[in-house]
């Protein structure tokens, strides 16, 4: 079982696209933490950002809405889950050796952080592992949601073998 932690992403369109690969990757539910926007609003609307780059996915991924990340996760380890944060520090182990993902781990969360600042420090000290996406370019990162499609499909092929 892998679930999916999606920290203080501000971009609908992003959250969308996650939702939508989390389908099609088999992730079986997503944490919307801090500020990162639900497919509906306050007042129960749809937000039409999020839709249009979902496109059904928000409504057969099941989700759930945290003000805190850090009671997020509090509640997962809680749970049995393996916490393992994607992000890029020089600790992190590259997502292709990491054992949280090679080992098939039945109960595994990962965790993507705001478009721009990544994960804090306290966030990432409450993670069991951290993994991040080797840069090979002048870039030194990729969009949160292509970032959360490679470790997605990672998952996903690690399932199959």
């Amino acid at each position: 079982m892998a679930i999916g932690i999606l920290s203080n992403i501000r971009s609908a369109h992003n959250v969308g696209s996650m939702f939508r690969t989390a389908d099609a990757a088999g992730i079986e539910r997503l944490y919307l933490c801090g500020i990162t926007p639900s497919p509906a609003d306050m007042l129960g609307s749809a937000r039409k950002m999020l839709e249009k780059t979902a496109l059904g996915a928000e409504k057969t991924v099941p989700w759930e809405k945290y003000a805190r990340t850090a009671d997020c996760i509090r509640k997962l380890k809680a749970a049995g889950y393996f916490i393992c944060a994607v992000e890029l520090t020089p600790d992190a182990a590259p997502y292709y050796e990491a054992d949280c993902l090679k080992n098939n781990m039945h109960k595994l969360a990962f965790i993507v952080g705001h478009e721009v600042d990544g994960l804090p420090r306290v966030i990432i000290n409450k993670c069991d592992a951290v993994i991040s996406i080797p840069m090979h370019g002048a870039k030194e990162s990729l969009n949160v949601a292509v970032a959360f499609g490679i470790i997605a499909f990672e998952i996903a092929k690690n399932k199959l073998r």
